[in-house]
């Protein structure tokens, strides 16, 4: 499985019905609003490196609220969860 994430603005004002248009394409996990630079972070998760490009520059670029993207692909995840499996082993 592939993660990125996607960095976001969009045009004053128009942050909600750009979030929940995210949610509506597939390959689209989560979408959060933060604080910053950006306006909105999604999370993608997709089965094939070709995904991304589809969901990028097809689906989520011509949202006609978006002014400005940069996309993250991710190499490796940490999580709590793995962390606590890693210490939890041997243990009975």
């Amino acid at each position: 499985m592939l993660a990125a994430l996607v960095l976001i603005n969009v045009e004053k004002g128009k942050v909600n019905e750009t979030a929940e248009s995210l949610l509506e394409i597939e390959g689209v996990a989560e979408v959060y609003s933060v604080t910053g630079e950006y306006d909105l972070v999604a999370l993608l998760r997709l089965r094939r490196y070709e995904d991304l490009a589809d969901v990028v520059t097809k689906r989520i670029v011509h949202l006609p609220a978006i002014t400005k993207t940069n996309t993250l692909m991710a190499f490796q995840c940490f999580s709590r969860e793995d962390l606590q499996q890693a210490w939890d082993i041997g243990i009975e």
